[in-house]
């Protein structure tokens, strides 16, 4: 079983969660993946992807470095990725999801088999700093 890089009990408000190869439901809203590449086998028409926000993921290098002990590094790449996340365009990239949100409902898209347990959690925690 993989252990869950942090719980996130309720997505912030306005946001959803699915995979890119779900078909796109009727009220997705702006569909935006926020993954660092192209999810294999899928179009880009059948992803319906609106917007793609390579900024908000983790980088290319943290994602391998993650990938090579994940159950050893899921604490340390969380704090990694928070601080990636600090970077001036990841900011930009934030406040992006945060604007369209606040038209209607966004949903994240990724290609990862478990969305709950991924760095989704931890993008999404830093979404809801926002609410107030």
């Amino acid at each position: 079983m993989t252990k869950r890089l942090a719980e996130v009990p309720e997505l912030p408000t306005g946001y959803r969660v699915a995979r890119v190869y779900d078909a796109p439901g009727p009220d997705d809203g702006l569909r935006v993946l926020v993954d660092r590449l192209w999810p294999r086998g899928i179009s880009k028409e059948k992803a319906a992807v609106d917007v793609w926000a390579k900024e908000v993921a983790p980088s290319t290098e943290l994602r391998k470095w993650f990938h090579a002990d994940p159950e050893g590094r899921a604490a340390e790449f969380a704090v990694r990725y928070t601080d990636e996340l600090d970077g001036y365009t990841e900011r930009e990239g934030l406040e992006r999801l945060r604007a369209a949100v606040a038209k209607g409902n966004v949903t994240l898209l990724t290609a990862v088999r478990d969305p709950a347990g991924s760095y989704l959690s931890i993008l999404l925690a830093r979404l809801r700093e926002s609410e107030g």
